[in-house]
């Protein structure tokens, strides 16, 4: 399974979303952290997608690493985390994060350790 994780900041809109998950590639399943879970909500309701709610990134490992994602949320990426995340055990980034070209959202793709 692919889950795509967002991160986003306040002007992201659905159109910045969906930017962001194009370019980073196809998913099963959506995830996002609770501050963000309307928006990428309204995403996954118009591609028939379930999401999945991270409640927490802090200390997990990614690819990328953002200073501002550190000072926030204790993680160098969030869309990468809260793929990771969501995934579940074992799993592993397809890729580092895309970015819509508003640059206000960010979309990175897990594969499932299992997968399933």
């Amino acid at each position: 399974m692919r889950v795509a994780g967002f991160g986003m900041n306040s002007r992201a809109t659905i159109a910045s979303l969906r930017a962001a998950l194009a370019a980073a590639g196809p998913a099963d399943t959506l995830a996002a952290l609770p501050d963000h879970a309307a928006e990428v909500a309204a995403l996954a309701r118009a591609l028939d997608l379930p999401l999945i709610t991270v409640a927490s990134v802090a200390g997990i490992p990614t690819l990328s690493q953002s200073p501002r994602s550190l000072a926030a949320h204790h993680t160098g990426s969030v869309a990468e985390a809260v793929a990771l995340a969501a995934a579940g055990p074992g799993a592993r980034l397809l890729a580092p994060r895309a970015m819509s070209p508003d640059r206000c959202a960010t979309c990175a793709i897990a594969q499932t350790g299992t997968h399933a």
